[in-house]
């Protein structure tokens, strides 16, 4: 195999992380390049010195923007993740079929002494190790998220603190910052974006179709047909 073939063949079986992974370095430049705009704007208003594209990428400002698009994100992750083992909705491609409910048996899941010689090892394995692995998506998952709204809720403090000194307020502790209204704000408009989103698909995919897509049924599949995809 030449290694022009070998790239070829490697960005064809990686394609749709790449695509997203180009896609989210482009916008993530372009929230850095249009924040950093903004937020000078608001300190020639206030009459102080702008400051750097290097500094703003280092600041609490860009960091809690950041963060908390990624906390709501993976939460819907998390969410989607482990209530898609017990929930259920008639006619969609994103729900299990609706006797299958629950985490499965092992022989379903191929794990213990039903899995495959090509499995994972820890499928293979018993235990704990089979234990965390048969839950390690969500878990990670969760686990981002958790880091993500700690990580927004600490820059946010800061965020918000400098504000305050600008208006020649006294700053407030972290744990007051998570009782304030801002960060509650922050949180709750980017929740209430995810859970819509995720119902929308749920529901929407019953009677609509993309013919080609995984996330979509066959087209000519019928409404209530459930937990296939095209």
């Amino acid at each position: 195999m030449t290694e022009k073939h070998a790239v070829r063949q490697f960005v064809r079986d990686n394609a749709l992380t790449l695509a997203f992974g180009t896609a989210f370095l482009l916008a993530l430049t372009g929230q850095a390049l249009v924040g950093h705009a903004e937020f000078n704007q608001s300190l020639v208003v206030d009459e102080l010195e702008p400051i750097s594209l290097g500094a703003y990428l280092a600041s609490s400002d860009f960091a809690v923007d950041v963060t908390e698009n990624w906390q709501s994100e993976y939460l819907q992750f998390f969410l989607y993740i482990f209530g898609t083992v017990w929930l259920l909705q008639r006619g969609s491609p994103e729900s299990k079929q609706m006797h299958r409910a629950g985490p499965e048996s092992d022989k379903d899941q191929q794990i213990g002494r039903h899995a495959a010689a090509d499995s994972p090892a820890w499928a293979r394995a018993g235990g704990w190790r089979q234990l965390v692995f048969s839950r390690s998506l969500g878990l990670v998952m969760a686990s981002i998220f958790i880091l993500s709204w700690l990580a927004q809720s600490i820059a946010g403090t800061a965020a918000y603190n400098e504000q305050r000194l600008r208006q020649l307020q006294a700053p407030i502790s972290w744990a007051s910052y998570l009782h304030s209204a801002d960060f509650w704000s922050r949180t709750l408009q980017n929740w209430q974006s995810e859970f819509l989103a995720v119902a929308s698909m749920a529901i929407l995919s019953v009677y609509l179709r993309q013919r080609g897509s995984p996330e979509s049924k066959p087209v000519g599949a019928p409404h209530h047909a459930t937990g296939i995809e095209g």
